[in-house]
């Protein structure tokens, strides 16, 4: 039925494909619980719906799919579409971590970390002022060597080419940057990453659900981003401070330059830079311009959280 229900789907017969995986559904199959999921999550066949696609991937996880329920650990823990449950999240994981060495990786991960029962960090290192204006903020070691390398394996097998955000809002390619990236969105943002999404809001005095997706950055030979703003023309939810954090060493060039003023941050492993991309009045900063420098050799990995003025992870 779920093949049938595709090759309608393939054929423009929507409601009837739809009509399949809902019958699936209503029977309590596992496969048809999270397709039925995935297509409320992702706003295909029927209008996006976060919740409701949470709540389905709860069922599918409880019916025994193996992806909905990693995928429901993930959003216990970050409370993506619903409310946080990190105790829920941790007590699920350690199950999981019983035969899935990835899941066993986290759990180990996560039990090094000093951690409050919400899952936010107890302690964030002191940070150096490296700049007034703009507003620039380095935390050396704000991740752990291990965790760096943790964000690397998770970024692997899903890079793309980086996109940047068009006048009209959409994401598309861009000369401008040449880089790869791989976004590690509200699904697959596993208990590790939603810890450290947590620990960069600490370190950058604002709240987890204010930031966007972590993205993983690579740079090999000869990439760049040119000159440009994080801060986007015409929103009403500012992406007003933006949080670096360099994941390895061993490469040439690649320093992060603040065009109007020179400063540039060769940021060693495991070091966070957080700096501001608008003025108190909500415009964008001028003096925020910056660029990724060409790397010469080697590869580099990054990672990019983009923080908004207000709430950004969907309640609903």
């Amino acid at each position: 039925m779920l093949a049938q229900a595709m090759a309608l789907s393939g054929a423009g017969r929507n409601d009837e494909a739809l009509a399949l995986v809902e019958r699936l559904a209503a029977q309590g199959h596992p496969d048809g619980l999270f397709m039925l999921a995935d297509v409320h999550w992702r706003g295909q066949l029927v209008p996006l719906d976060f919740a409701k696609g949470r709540a389905l991937f709860g069922r599918a996880s409880d019916a025994g799919h193996p992806i909905a329920r990693r995928a429901y650990t993930n959003l216990l823990a970050s409370g993506a579409a619903g409310k946080a449950d990190w105790p829920g999240a941790i007590a699920r994981l350690r199950e999981e971590a019983k035969f899935d060495t990835r899941r066993a990786m986290m759990l180990s991960l996560i039990e090094r970390m000093d951690l409050t029962e919400s899952g936010d960090p107890r302690s964030v290192p002191e940070g150096e002022r490296l700049s007034e204006s703009p507003e620039i903020v380095q935390f050396r070691n704000l991740f752990s060597d291990a965790e760096c390398d943790f964000l690397i394996l998770v970024a692997e097998p899903t890079y793309e080419r980086s996109m940047v955000v068009g006048a009209d809002g959409r994401d598309k390619l861009d000369p401008i940057r040449t880089s790869d990236n791989a976004p590690i969105h509200w699904l697959i943002e596993d208990p590790v990453i939603a810890a450290l999404n947590r620990r960069i809001a600490a370190a950058s005095g604002t709240a987890y659900h204010q930031g966007e997706p972590m993205t993983v950055l690579r740079y090999q030979p000869g990439q760049q981003y040119f000159r440009h703003y994080d801060a986007l023309p015409g929103v009403d939810n500012q992406r007003f401070k933006t949080a670096l954090v360099y994941l390895n060493q061993g490469y040439g060039g690649g320093e992060t330059r603040f065009t109007k003023t020179g400063l540039r941050i060769a940021g060693g492993k495991g070091n966070c830079v957080v700096f501001r991309n608008s003025l108190d009045n909500g415009r964008f900063d001028p003096m925020s311009e910056h660029c990724g420098m060409p790397v010469t050799h080697g590869t580099k990995h990054l990672a990019s959280r983009w923080i908004r003025e207000r709430r950004h992870l969907p309640e609903r």
